[in-house]
């Protein structure tokens, strides 16, 4: 460790937060040094983003102390956090999305020329914050207008113009290609030099050993090991964070593929630059991995499949039929369903209810005369809560409020109340702990089991070779290959990956 990491900046000490019938945080304690990157690990719900908010003044603690920079402080709100070098880049960023670049980071604390906004000074102050970080961004370009890694640069930016001693980031690279990552693992080494300490929320596994200094675990409210990062394994944070051995991430396959039931012919969207000439086939009862890079088109496939794309040429045949998915309402009633990428903006409506979100595909089925019959939408909601197994107090929760993991199910769930033959699914496991990815890839296997076709997007290569039979892997918008996921490595799926 550095000698600046030596220094300790932050030290939480016995933090413990109630709610009403629940300890989220139970005798909690964590210790920052500067100039590190400290990991925070844990399944959804472990109280990891708790003990950050008591960090932050969102919440405050029932128990505890939290020391900073030697003196003992108790922020009231954020804002108090900030002024005192305590910032937070959150998962959901909240950015005033209408105003410019520099507004966002300067917004309440303009800099001022008499009783006149200084928009020369913030200009050339926020061009000195990017340029110390290796960001290109235009200090008056539209925040509308920003890439999702560029939206997260500019928060990263926003809490060093704070001065920020600490900065906390939360699954900062959920959303970014690997070039992104890169971008950002260099700002953060930069951060590092300038003796700026990181709490780093994440669930990828090979990120956090390859970026931390320090590893924190929790599991279910409580601490349960600080360990460095060099001395840590893949495996040895799984068992620590579920408090069982999951050395066999995967279940055991119980699904038996049989005849094809679904073909893709010569597969082309109509606008370019897109895929061309996509061919494969689906067993009823297989799991059919896609691999491939980023702008591999690999959800592009699949919503052409499901109907959200136009195509220039190609066919779809389901059960020696062809089918025509204009749109998705056709896409469904032929047998398809999509459980999108996008969880949080295309999956669910988050301030509505779990029962809410459960029918809203089938919705023709609960139709009474001009009202919906609640008994059967009572009834069906049961179904999904149960044959999901959906952790949550009542069918009336939002599901804004449940886990990534259990959002998931009630959506896959969802799909299932419209009986479809071919079950897509686009990164399934994206933001999810460990211990819920378990439970999903029970549920696909299980799926399969019963006989429904399932086509799985993963840019995880080892939860394709986990979970699948075999593999399509899709190269610069071309079908490079189809692999047997038993016969396969990591190598030859990169290999055709790069092909084109």
């Amino acid at each position: 460790m550095s000698e600046a990491g030596s220094k300790i900046l932050l030290e939480m000490q016995h933090i413990t937060k109630r709610f009403p019938g629940v300890t989220a945080l139970d005798d909690v304690s964590l210790i920052v040094r500067a100039g590190t990157v400290h990991a925070l690990m844990g399944e959804n719900g472990a109280g990891k983003s708790t003990l950050m908010k008591c960090l932050f003044g969102i919440y405050s603690m029932d128990e505890g102390k939290i020391f900073f920079e030697g003196q003992e402080v108790s922020f009231a709100n954020s804002k108090q956090a900030l002024e005192s070098g305590v910032s937070m880049v959150h998962q959901e960023l909240n950015q005033v999305r209408q105003r410019n670049v520099m507004d966002n980071i300067w917004l309440g604390r303009y800099p001022r020329k008499g009783i006149f906004i200084d928009e020369k000074k913030m200009y050339e102050d926020t061009k000195a914050i990017f340029k110390s970080l290796d960001i290109n961004i235009d200090p008056r370009q539209k925040v509308t207008s920003l890439s999702v890694s560029e939206m997260q640069m500019l928060e990263i930016a926003k809490a060093v113009s704070y001065g920020s001693k600490i900065i906390v980031m939360d699954e900062p690279t959920s959303s970014l290609t690997e070039k992104e990552v890169n971008h950002l693992f260099r700002i953060i080494k930069k951060l590092q030099d300038d003796h700026v300490a990181i709490i780093y929320i994440s669930h990828k596994m090979e990120e956090i050993l390859k970026i931390s200094d320090e590893v924190t675990i929790m599991r279910d409210g409580q601490h349960i090991a600080t360990k460095y990062a060099e001395d840590l394994t893949t495996d040895e944070i799984i068992k620590l964070m579920v408090g069982r051995d999951l050395s066999h991430r995967f279940p055991e396959k119980v699904n038996h593929p049989e005849n094809v039931i679904l073909k893709v012919s010569n597969l082309t969207a109509e606008t370019q630059p897109s895929f061309k000439e996509v061919n494969f086939d689906l067993r009823k009862g297989e799991i059919l991995g896609i691999a491939g890079l980023v702008g591999s088109k690999r959800t592009e496939v699949l919503e052409a499949v499901f109907g959200m794309r136009a195509l220039q040429s190609g066919t779809i045949e389901l059960h020696g039929k062809q089918v025509d998915n204009h749109s998705p309402q056709h896409a469904i009633k032929n047998g398809f369903a999509l459980v999108t990428e996008e969880r949080r903006s295309t999956g669910i409506f988050p301030e509505l209810s779990i029962s809410f979100n459960s029918i809203i595909s089938n919705l023709p089925q609960y139709r009474k005369g001009i009202f919906l019959s609640d008994s059967k939408v009572h009834d069906d909601t049961k179904w999904v809560i149960d044959s999901m197994k959906v952790k949550t107090p009542s069918q009336k929760t939002s599901i804004g409020s449940l886990s990534g993991g259990n959002q998931q199910k009630v959506i896959i769930g969802r799909w299932l109340l419209t009986k479809p033959d071919v079950l897509l699914l686009d990164e399934p496991t994206r933001g999810i702990d460990v211990g819920a990815k378990f439970e999903i890839y029970q549920l696909i296997n299980l799926l399969a089991a019963e006989g429904k076709g399932i086509i799985m997007i993963s840019s995880e290569m080892p939860e394709l070779l986990g979970v699948t039979d075999r593999i399509l892997v899709m190269s610069n918008g071309r079908a490079a290959g189809i692999v047997n996921t038993k016969e396969t490595s990591q190598e030859e799926i990169m290999r055709l990956a790069a092909l084109y």
